[in-house]
């Protein structure tokens, strides 16, 4: 298939016939407004060998891209709407790999209520490469930002913690004394992460600060506490980890600096969220409603800085997560 022929059989259908999408043969697409509601926008891609390693099945591939979208938006408190993709096929990639990719991103459309809206597609001879605009509404005024966070709130993250980044070292056969169904586990949670945009709706209303955690819980909680001019407290005592991710923790000769490495490693896509107390409570109702666990795992306080604490000790980090 050329170009054309890939728009009209793999990628039309993603559309479902969404007047927005004007059916994929314009250069643009047309988004109305809604009333009382504020559209939210963000951008993320992947790439191969960067974002998943070479050989991961491009259906898995696809699903992941429209999923650490998700998560951003998620962390905004929006729902989501539809999204634009700008994909460059390596051509490695036959007309079996393509399509493999749309059944994917079909998939999470139907699970998540997604539509494409349009975007581009281009031939690379280089890694693939793909990027998702993704919208969604929220209402107006109502966005969550990483700035609220303010002295006196509990700092919360949901899921658990670090099996992204002990899912890289499984799914490389680098994760020594793993059972093989931990292994599993932490290659499924590295390849295909869970948004958790069930919460959007709680977080718009309750939550006052939360960004989504791509780079390492700790790289991530510093963004929010620079950009909420406090202070932010992290335990590593509480943090969240999945059976599979304490067996790993056991059997390592420091087991604080274990803990260090899963709040650094980045891959998680669960979110980190502030606020008040009162707030918090009727958040973790909203979490448990989903079957998700929210974990109060810091605090927000005077001052400036990111202090990372295990059982009131400050540990010294060799890193705080992953830089591009």
């Amino acid at each position: 298939m050329d170009e054309f022929e890939s728009i009209a059989r793999l990628l039309r259908p993603l559309s479902e016939g969404a007047p927005e999408s004007l059916g994929l043969s314009d250069d643009a697409a047309a988004l109305p407004s809604r009333p009382g509601f504020d559209l939210v926008v963000t951008v993320d891609a992947i790439v191969e060998g960067v974002h998943f390693l070479p050989g991961d099945p491009p259906g898995l591939v696809a699903r992941k891209l429209l999923r650490v979208n998700l998560s951003d938006l998620a962390a905004k408190g929006a729902e989501p709407y539809g999204y634009f993709l700008s994909v460059s096929w390596p051509q490695s990639w036959g007309d079996g790999e393509k399509a493999a990719f749309a059944k994917g991103l079909a998939e999470d459309q139907r699970l998540f209520g997604l539509r494409l809206f349009g975007g581009d597609t281009t031939s690379t001879p280089g890694p693939f490469t793909a990027s998702v605009t993704l919208t969604g509404w929220v209402p107006a005024g109502r966005m969550v930002r990483r700035a609220g966070g303010r002295p006196g709130q509990v700092l919360m993250v949901t899921g658990s913690i670090g099996d992204g980044g002990l899912g890289l070292l499984a799914a490389q056969g680098a994760l020594d004394g793993a059972s093989a169904e931990d292994c599993a586990y932490l290659v499924d949670r590295y390849r295909l992460p869970q948004p958790r945009v069930g919460l959007a709706a709680a977080l718009s209303a309750h939550a006052s600060a939360a960004l989504d955690v791509s780079d390492g819980l700790i790289a991530d909680v510093i963004h929010m506490e620079e950009a909420s001019g406090a202070a932010i407290q992290v335990d590593l005592e509480r943090l969240p980890l999945s059976p599979a991710a304490r067996a790993w923790v056991e059997r390592q000769p420091d087991p604080v600096q274990a803990l260090a490495a899963l709040a650094t490693a980045g891959d998680d896509y669960e979110l980190a969220v502030a606020a008040d107390m009162d707030a918090a409570m009727a958040l973790a109702l909203a979490a448990a409603s989903e079957g998700v666990a929210l974990t109060p795992v810091g605090r927000i306080a005077e001052g400036q800085g990111t202090l990372v604490l295990h059982r009131g000790q400050p540990v010294l980090l060799s890193r705080t997560g992953w830089r591009h």
